[in-house]
């Protein structure tokens, strides 16, 4: 029983009648005289909830794009089929042609698609919702390298057939025969670079910076296949096929161009972000204040992140995502940032007045997406960070489960303290690893009906490692809570 003794929750300092405590916890009692940290000049203030009411879902949105989907993929392919006499595909190598030009405008369309999700464009982010954009964006990603090897293998065996020549002979001849076909192959072999890189396993050997910078040449696979498609390919020469594809590629360089230039060139001219001041927060954790001009018109909510580029000596050439710690005010954001590289190791020594680029706000982890008007937090280690910013939006019956390996990684407990006190809000503060038994109570089906017993008409807000994420989803599930009402931080971009 000694574990489960680690256990503690806050509530008010006047439990409301009704409340009750595990019998095996150690209520935390909080009192008016722990208020939260301060740190000069400015205040880390518990401020006034925006109290968002429940939002709207956003089903009907995600069909319609699901549906457009589909329809202008088909509207892509249908190209060929108006451009293909009846008739004409009568041999195998006429079969594997045709079937290597309709995989050529699939890979296309969908090699568009996938820039287009990771354009940043903020419409379509809070349209469809990042995290959904994100799932998308990894599934394609297999699909489109799988459509276009199959493309170039069809094409070759297609043409080497007809001419009865080896596959070897055919693919020297159309690369010395054909414009673009070299930059085709190029493309090709970028890409599947990309694909493999993109697999978690190997993903996650790799540093976020070579990953980032490598994953950036996708757009020259967009380039390069530019070229490829309307010069080589037969079925945009003329007509309506041609000019369909041109819009397609202006929409998304629009849709680029918007996301990854203007909007973050206009955000950083209106607000001039400098650094406040960075303050360790324990266990390896630091808090960075970031002041700027006019930050009340600041368009960003608790729960959302920006990329973060700091402008000083070793810095300046990464950008990296950090959600926002606190809600968004007209004095300073905060974010908090574990240290676990050489880039956040070098964030603890920024200098006060540094100047900051940023781009954002980006995310759909936000208090007014949910549905019900009860709401439960889930955060394990570096993910209290958005969680904590939630807190000031949500309702003042918010439950909030924090699991820790130890007290000393309760990152904000004096500013979750003074929440329990001023707002009702109830914490757990579940401590332990993963496999240890009070936290695999807490994260059972069992254990979560009794922490929370009206979990099913509440919104539940998680972000954490995959571990806890994936234990908690499971629980959920079984306590049939509606997927609707479960709202993820991706916890990795």
């Amino acid at each position: 029983m000694e574990q489960t003794r680690a256990w503690a929750t806050v509530d008010r300092a006047e439990p409301r009648p009704g409340d009750e405590y595990w019998p095996w916890a150690d209520p935390t009692e909080v009192t008016e005289d722990r208020p939260p940290t301060m740190v000069e000049p400015r205040e880390r203030a518990v401020r006034v909830a925006r109290r968002h009411g429940p939002g709207r879902y956003r089903t009907g949105n995600r069909l319609f794009f699901y549906t457009l989907f589909y329809f202008a993929l088909a509207a892509s392919v249908e190209v060929w089929w108006l451009n293909t006499p009846g008739g004409s595909v009568a041999t195998p190598a006429d079969a594997l042609i045709a079937a290597g030009r309709v995989t050529g405008m699939i890979g296309g369309f969908v090699l568009l698609v996938q820039v287009l999700m990771m354009s940043r464009a903020a419409w379509l982010e809070v349209w469809v919702g990042a995290h959904e954009l994100l799932i998308w964006h990894r599934s394609l990603g297999g699909a489109v390298v799988v459509v276009v090897l199959g493309h170039a293998v069809l094409i070759v065996m297609g043409y080497a057939a007809a001419e009865h020549a080896s596959l070897a002979h055919e693919t020297w001849s159309m690369l010395t025969t054909y414009r673009d076909m070299i930059s085709a192959f190029i493309a090709t072999g970028i890409l599947v670079a990309v694909g493999v890189l993109a697999i978690r396993a190997i993903r996650r050997r790799i540093r976020y910076e070579v990953w980032y910078y490598l994953h950036l040449t996708s757009y020259l696979v967009l380039l390069l296949g530019y070229g490829h498609q309307f010069t080589d390919g037969a079925d945009l020469q003329t007509g309506f096929a041609r000019w369909y594809w041109i819009s397609l590629y202006v929409f998304v360089l629009v849709c680029l161009v918007w996301g990854r230039v203007i909007e973050p060139l206009w955000l950083n001219l209106r607000h001039r972000l400098r650094v406040l001041d960075v303050v360790p927060e324990g266990s390896g954790m630091v808090s960075i204040y970031i002041g700027g001009r006019r930050l009340d018109r600041l368009d960003a909510q608790a729960g959302q992140y920006f990329r973060w580029r700091f402008l000083a000596r070793g810095c300046w050439w990464q950008a990296h995502p950090f959600s926002l710690s606190a809600a968004p005010n007209a004095d300073w954001l905060r974010i908090t940032v574990k240290i676990v590289g050489d880039h956040t190791g070098d964030l603890q020594y920024i200098e006060r007045g540094a100047r900051v680029f940023a781009e954002g706000p980006s995310g759909a982890f936000t208090a007014d997406q949910r549905l019900r008007h009860g709401a439960l937090l889930i955060a394990g280690g570096s993910g209290i960070a958005p969680i904590r910013a939630l807190l000031e939006d949500l309702p003042a019956d918010t439950v909030l489960l924090f699991r820790a390996r130890n007290e000393a990684e309760l990152t904000f407990r004096d500013e979750l303290d003074a929440l329990a006190v001023e707002r009702g809000v109830k914490v757990w503060y579940i401590l332990g690893s993963r496999d240890d038994p009070g936290p695999r109570h807490a994260f059972s089906p069992k254990g979560l009906r009794e922490l929370v017993p009206d979990v099913r008409r509440r919104d539940v807000y998680m972000c954490g490692p995959d571990g806890l994420i994936s234990t908690s989803r499971t629980a959920l599930r079984r306590l049939r809570v509606p997927g609707k009402q479960i709202h993820l931080d991706p916890f990795e971009f």
